[in-house]
């Protein structure tokens, strides 16, 4: 039985490589037809999601952090810039929707640059369980749909490294078009397919991130298919010291070891995926990470002239 693209529905496609993810489970990376997608076949189930989405995704070292202390502190550098620049972007003030919010603290930190009504959704899980003791968010615990917030106009609508995960993403543009107010702004981050890591890593890239990364896009193609929706592009980036760095060093570790995703695990406290791991090899890993850092950044900055950084956010605007 051939696979269905999650973008278009289409059964078309041409196979890229091959893959395999945490489970040891093999996939082709295969491109649309019709849509120009990137997808995983066979399509994961929605048992193999679920076992990819446990607590161990969102992190086992502290209930209340994904990350140890010090990874989780550079992370929240990164959201406050984030926050920053989308309050911006909403005047400081009106309504702000984070599909996928996570443990949300990002919308937390735009609630401080204004009078801005924070909202966000985000599937059952640690992660949600985090964002719910945040008092002034409305939060939606599970997927997005037509009767969440019926009377909502948002100025600000943020995916950031989600679009990737939905298994119908389409219908969520749908909605995304329906509750943002004309004139308002979109703003979604994802790993950029075209990437100079995607072609040179690619089955041991980091963010392939298999099963859970369900499909990618190439920029200029989801750019055209937003321009199609009614949404002009404002503005691109494609540097990512929060994100690219880790992902390159991530990714050469994949190339040596049997699993794939070590160091990132380790990161979070998933000790039962690193077990058989000498802890020597684990702190070696670390100093890499750290002492590779410095020249990735430099590489990321080269990448992103040329638009080929390892993942990228695109802001548009509703006309």
């Amino acid at each position: 039985m051939k696979s269905i693209c999650p973008y278009c529905k289409t059964q078309e496609y041409t196979k890229q490589y091959s893959t395999f993810d945490i489970f040891d489970n093999d996939y082709e990376l295969v491109k649309c037809h019709a849509c120009k997608a990137y997808f995983l076949t066979p399509n994961p189930s929605d048992s193999l999601l679920k076992q990819a989405y446990d607590d161990s995704y969102y992190g086992l070292g502290d209930e209340e952090e994904k990350f140890e202390s010090f990874i989780e502190k550079g992370v929240n550098f990164f959201r406050r810039r984030r926050a920053k620049r989308i309050a911006k972007l909403a005047n400081n003030q009106g309504r702000v929707l984070d599909i996928g919010c996570g443990n949300g603290k990002f919308l937390s930190y735009v609630r401080t640059f204004g009078n801005i009504d924070i909202f966000g959704t985000e599937m059952e899980g640690r992660s949600a369980r985090r964002a719910a003791k945040i008092k002034d968010i409305n939060l939606k615990i599970g997927e997005l749909s037509e009767k969440d917030y019926p009377k909502m106009d948002f100025d600000v609508v943020t995916m950031f490294h989600v679009f990737e995960h939905l298994k119908e993403p389409s219908r969520y543009l749908d909605l995304i078009d329906k509750k943002l107010k004309p004139n308002g702004y979109l703003i979604m981050s994802f790993p950029n397919i075209d990437s100079w890591q995607a072609h040179f890593f690619k089955a041991h890239w980091l963010h392939l991130d298999p099963p859970r990364h369900l499909f990618f896009f190439k920029p200029d193609d989801l750019i055209e298919i937003m321009q199609n929706r009614g949404f002009d592009l404002i503005s691109e980036k494609y540097v990512s010291i929060e994100q690219n760095p880790f992902g390159a060093v991530q990714s050469w570790l994949n190339l040596v070891h049997v699993k794939r995703e070590i160091l990132f695990e380790s990161l979070k406290g998933n000790f039962d995926y690193t077990e058989g791991t000498h802890s020597l090899i684990l702190f070696f890993e670390r100093f890499l990470f750290m002492f590779f850092t410095p020249l990735f950044i430099l590489i990321d900055f080269v990448a992103s002239i040329f638009r080929k950084g390892a993942t990228v956010e695109l802001a548009f605007k509703k006309r």
